[in-house]
């Protein structure tokens, strides 16, 4: 789940990997496989592949996994057509979702998704209502024990990054998406690990959530889109307390 604050969103996701370990194992080899049947098995010429790694070094799947994951895409045979779909959404209390899937099955997967958010007080937007909210970035987040700023923030500015920005917590490097792998390999070659690294959709405005209801009923909403098979990634403009780590 993407949202703010964003030091939210990493304690979740290393919590959630501890927690659902196999259903992100299973998630990302799917990813995996759908992003090998498009586009090979060479990660070198796959960017969509390369991402998709990316996050599976986040999550620290095995190797094997992986390796079976890229042979079941590039296995030839018959296979499934995917589709990338893109909902906006309106959730509780205003707040704006988008929801990237990969379906071979396009009626399924949208009764699917509207179900949910049927079932979640959450409405479907009309088409560019959710998505004028957000920009896409590619974003970088390293915490202060993995690097000095000064150590962090020559080789990134020098590789094209955006914008850097020092907080209590540590580093967030944002960059235009054509810069993003530049930058990246050039943390990654100062022997600098990153706690999360994507392309992802950022809020131009945030919506902060005041009170236990309101936080549960969007996290209600945002946990049962990531169940969904299909669904890849949630991104929402609710702003989270720096505390709330979805359980």
């Amino acid at each position: 789940m993407s949202g703010h604050s964003k030091w939210a969103k990493v304690k979740h996701f290393k919590g959630a990997i501890d927690a659902k370990r196999g259903k992100i194992f299973s998630k990302l080899g799917r990813e995996i496989t759908i992003a090998a049947k498009i586009g090979g098995g060479d990660p070198g010429m796959n960017p969509r592949l390369r991402m998709v790694l990316l996050k599976c070094r986040t999550a620290n799947m095995p190797r094997d996994n992986i390796e079976r994951a890229i042979k079941k895409g590039t296995g030839g045979g018959e296979s499934a057509n995917f589709e990338d779909l893109t909902y906006e959404i309106y959730g509780p209390h205003g707040v704006a979702l988008l929801v990237e899937v990969s379906t071979d099955n396009r009626n399924r997967t949208a009764s699917d998704i509207r179900s949910i958010v049927t079932k979640n007080n959450g409405s479907i937007a009309t088409p560019g209502s959710v998505s004028r909210l957000f920009q896409r970035k590619g974003q970088i987040i390293v915490s202060r024990e993995a690097a000095g700023e000064d150590q962090l923030m020559e080789p990134a500015l020098e590789a094209g990054a955006e914008d850097f920005k020092a907080e209590p917590q540590g580093y967030e490097i944002l960059t235009e998406p054509g810069n993003f792998e530049a930058v990246h390999k050039q943390i990654e070659a100062a022997n600098i690990k990153c706690d999360a690294a994507e392309i992802t959709w950022l809020p131009t405005l945030t919506l902060p959530l005041a009170g236990e209801a309101a936080i549960t009923a969007v996290n209600k909403l945002i946990e049962a889109l990531e169940e969904h098979d299909d669904v890849k990634e949630v991104y929402s403009n609710a702003e989270f307390p720096d505390d709330t780590v979805k359980a």
